[in-house]
């Protein structure tokens, strides 16, 4: 079974897929939106994706591609704990590094760091790959941001350890497709809903949640792409959809909403 991510050999959406599907062939992707498309197409069998850092905040490009697929939705999820280190080549030390290569994410997460040491940030499409140029430029006054693992791989040397500006530093990960994945019993449900343009219409659209009980633990809005200062709402419920109360709930959700899309109900994964 093949199960697609972004990104290279060694970063941390690999790390992801290997603990929600052990036995699965990574295959990498230079893109999310490509993790999407290898899923509709069958090439792979499941995708992974980042969804939310514990620091950066959402992955925007994810929840957009979910809003707008009518073939995937979310299946898993999995929450990574997330060390990054500063990786240069043999011969480099930290006090000679000017630049620093990573993932945009990656590079937020450690900006404190970075702004220490007087190193400029240089975003790039993931973490492994970032340290697979520099570890092919060989260049010693050139760094990136990734996992220790990583720099095992391709033979680069640790400049600092766990340079993130919180030490407890997480990255919470869906499994997407278009079938049950076997990962267990689902206890949690992703939506997205636009509210009708009345008074009260957002506050009518959640009262349902707490007249049955139900728990939010995400609430948050985006840009709706095509219709300008109008936006969408994100959340995220603790219970599956196919529960009563959540039944009876959507069934009112629905009164006060111009649409409403249920993103996936999964197995959710335990706070870290």
């Amino acid at each position: 079974m093949q199960v697609a991510y972004q990104g290279e050999p060694g970063a941390f959406s690999e790390t992801a897929v290997l603990s929600l599907f052990p036995n699965a062939e990574p295959l990498p992707c230079n893109t999310i939106r490509l993790v999407f498309s290898r899923v509709t197409s069958g090439e792979a069998t499941f995708g992974v994706v980042p969804l939310e850092n514990s620091q950066a905040g959402s992955v925007n490009e994810t929840y957009d591609l979910l809003l707008h697929s009518s073939l995937v939705r979310i299946v898993g999820e999995v929450v990574v704990p997330v060390d990054h280190a500063l990786l240069g080549v043999r011969g480099s030390r930290l006090e000679g590094i000017v630049r620093a290569y990573s993932h945009w994410q990656a590079l937020a997460q450690s900006e404190d760091f970075l702004a220490a040491h007087r190193i400029e940030p240089i975003p790039v499409h993931d973490t492994a790959g970032a340290a697979r140029m520099v570890a092919e430029a060989g260049r010693t006054e050139e760094a990136a941001v990734a996992s220790v693992e990583a720099a095992a791989k391709l033979g680069l040397i640790v400049l600092a350890e766990r340079i993130q500006t919180y030490p407890d530093n997480f990255t919470k990960f869906a499994a997407i497709g278009d079938h049950d994945a076997g990962l267990g019993t689902p206890n949690k449900t992703s939506l997205v809903f636009a509210v009708l343009d009345h008074p009260g219409s957002l506050l009518a659209s959640l009262q349902p949640f707490a007249d049955e009980g139900i728990n939010l633990v995400k609430l948050e809005s985006r840009p709706r792409r095509g219709s300008p200062f109008e936006y969408v709402f994100y959340v995220d419920i603790t219970n599956a959809h196919e529960d009563p109360n959540v039944q009876e709930a959507l069934e009112e959700v629905r009164e006060h909403t111009s649409f409403l899309k249920v993103l996936g109900s999964y197995p959710g994964h335990p706070a870290p």
